[in-house]
């Protein structure tokens, strides 16, 4: 982050990011309900496609947009996807790419090295002329885990009319593994980048298709959340991006999650490749290639290293440095962050003493812990959970994408936001005994999704703050302004006046004051950043 920007910034290796998302284990992913009557047909450049219909919105499920990246294209950029004869059915979902992080999607959900597939939702009876905005999302999971089919986007399709599409990437070594004998082969791409390139190539495959859904491929807004959020500013920074899409959501992350420098990528891939029993340096992609994925799997456990890669053809800089120097595909962004995102992270542990609080400040803050904790002192909480949970979120999340949001509106136009729903649902529907877990990491996603693992249907009272929230983003997806004339106003940002609108059941409201709600402007900057670039190692 820019040296300029001010506020509480806490370590929160990206490890833990995914550790507690994969102690979570749901008790079902599936495919949304279908019910198809007559199948929908789209067609794209590899063949027809016949669909389902779910609801008031037809679905094209499990669509490659690349080649399966198998074989010689494991550690490679990915290739066009194959032709096929006839209509392809399309309405089950593909594998969830492989997952490096246990628990979570991996216990339920079926997972396969071929897995480049996107699904696609439209609103219903839609033809190719209709030119709708195209909204791509990008699912979190600190990229070691996650997969874009709990993303159902058959509702945001039919209240927007827009046509949502979500996809995976590859994850964990299969995502992010950098060597310089993979650099020396792709010369062009360099290494590290796997997964990123998956997410271009799902740009391009929208450029070239999306007209075949009714969609306009001039006219298309990246969206994700957590690591996905990102994943959108690493999207903003690479130069293999640009033109593909007109407006970008970032959605509970700051810039500059999980980026590491090449030799420190590098050096993590050396380390990889060596528990993995590939030690000789010249055959070490040879070797890697011929290896069952579980092995990989077993080897990624012990030596890490996940996370885009700068200093590579793909991604020259930091998405923060690409912003700062004006070396980024400008466009409008939406961005914003939970009320209370920490509590996720420490739900597992909701029994944590005052001294285990005092212990987790001096082992995070150091020379500054005192200072920390008279902004998150004990006696404003009814437990040290929520005191930690606060300063947690606050530091790694919220002011982090605050910072971001500072930043890009030096540069561009901005919207930011706070969700703050007291009945929102939590992610696998986890509910520690007399925990208070609303409006923490993830929970906007019910609201905007027909989410699979959410804790069941948003409540009643809180059904059309999920409705508004579904109209600002599809406006936002149609001209880069969430505004409507059904909505509240939802105002420009910037760091001066910093207006932000706060998403809650009562009704959207803006406020000025986020910044000291959540000690973001201190007055005192601390040196420590919430997100360290080597994965697992704090400082």
């Amino acid at each position: 982050m820019s040296s300029r920007r001010t506020g509480i910034r806490l370590v929160l290796p990206l490890t833990l990011l995914v550790a507690a998302l994969a102690a979570f284990t749901p008790a079902a992913v599936a495919a949304p309900g279908l019910h198809s009557t007559r199948a929908p047909i789209a067609e794209v450049e590899s063949g027809d496609l016949g669909g389902t219909r779910l609801g008031t919105a037809d679905a094209f499920l499990g669509v490659p947009y690349a080649a399966p990246p198998l074989g010689q294209l494991r550690f490679a950029p990915p290739q066009p996807p194959p032709r096929w004869r006839g209509i392809r059915p399309a309405d089950r979902q593909a594998p969830a790419c492989l997952q490096f992080a246990p628990g979570g999607i991996r216990e339920t959900q079926a997972t396969s090295e071929d897995c480049l597939y996107l699904d696609v939702y439209r609103p219903h009876g839609i033809t190719r002329t209709a030119s709708l905005p195209v909204i791509l999302w990008l699912h979190g999971g600190g990229y070691t885990q996650g997969t874009g089919v709990i993303y159902g986007g058959q509702t945001l399709a039919a209240t927007t009319r827009s046509v949502v599409i979500s996809i995976n990437y590859r994850l964990g070594a299969l995502g992010y593994l950098a060597l310089a004998e993979l650099d020396a082969e792709h010369r062009a791409t360099g290494s590290g980048n796997w997964g990123l390139l998956d997410q271009i190539a799902a740009l391009r495959w929208i450029q070239r298709n999306a007209s075949g859904f009714g969609g306009d491929p001039r006219n298309v807004t990246i969206a994700g959340q957590s690591a996905g959020g990102s994943a959108v500013c690493t999207l903003l920074a690479s130069p293999g991006a640009a033109k593909t899409f007109r407006h970008a959501a970032i959605q509970s992350a700051p810039c500059g999650l999980g980026e590491r420098p090449l030799a420190s990528a590098q050096q993590q891939g050396a380390s990889f490749a060596g528990e993995a029993g590939c030690t000789v340096t010249a055959t070490r992609p040879a070797c890697l290639r011929a290896l069952p994925a579980q092995r990989l799997i077993d080897a990624f456990q012990v030596a890490g290293g996940a996370g885009p890669v700068t200093g590579t053809p793909t991604l020259p800089t930091g998405s923060v440095a690409a912003i700062e120097t004006g070396r980024w595909n400008r466009v409008p962004v939406l961005i914003g962050a939970m009320a209370h995102e920490g509590k996720l992270f420490l739900s597992l542990n909701p029994d944590i003493t005052a001294d285990d609080y005092r212990r987790w400040l001096t082992e995070s803050f150091g020379d500054n812990a005192a200072a920390v904790a008279a902004r998150y002192p004990l006696a404003d909480y009814p437990a040290p959970f929520y005191a930690q949970a606060e300063a947690m979120g606050d530091g790694a999340f919220y002011c982090a994408a605050k910072q971001t949001a500072d930043l890009l509106a030096t540069k561009t136009r901005v919207f930011r936001y706070e969700f703050d729903d007291p009945n929102s649902p939590t992610l696998y529907g986890f509910q520690p005994p007399g925990i208070d877990m609303s409006s923490t990491h993830s929970a906007e996603l019910a609201y905007l999704f027909d989410f699979t693992l959410g804790a069941g249907p948003v409540p009643p009272g809180s059904r059309r703050l999920a409705t508004q929230m579904k109209r600002y983003w599809g406006s936002f997806a149609q001209d880069g302004d969430p505004n409507a004339r059904t909505l509240p106003r939802w105002p420009t940002y910037d760091e001066r006046d910093q207006r932000t609108l706060i998403l809650r059941p009562g009704g959207p409201r803006v406020s000025t004051s986020t910044s000291e709600d959540h000690n973001c402007a201190s007055g005192k900057r601390w040196d420590r950043r919430p997100w360290d670039s080597r994965p697992g190692r704090p400082r």
